[in-house]
């Protein structure tokens, strides 16, 4: 077994979830991959690969460019801080842990803290 191999939030492959067993193909829409209440959304603290400055990141979502962008649009809005979306995942500057949780509450998600 090779030492270090075993990292889970630094490649995208890391958050895809594959389809389970309670999936039926019979139930929402064929464009709406996961409906918002089911998906695993993370939100989390991380200095990592930022140059020491702390920032929220919030993964597994799984909506499209659009609405991920008009959900950043909201956060930036709600939490008044800068932020990005690269390859999926929601970068807001800061520790916006609390109002990333709200908003993304209030527009139909289950967010789970990730980390300390």
């Amino acid at each position: 077994m090779a030492k270090g191999g075993w990292q889970e939030f630094s490649r995208p492959e890391s958050l895809q979830r594959s389809p389970g067993p309670g999936a039926s193909p019979g139930q929402g829409s064929g464009a709406q991959p996961t409906a918002k209440a089911l998906q695993r959304v993370r939100v989390q603290r991380t200095k990592a690969g930022k140059g020491g400055k702390l920032v929220t990141a919030i993964t597994g979502l799984e909506a499209s460019e659009s609405e991920a962008k008009d959900l950043l649009k909201q956060l930036k809005a709600l939490a008044g801080t800068g932020g990005t979306l690269k390859g999926g995942v929601i970068e807001l500057q800061g520790d916006q842990v609390a109002p990333a949780l709200a908003a993304l509450e209030k527009a139909g998600y289950r967010p789970k803290q990730a980390g300390g």
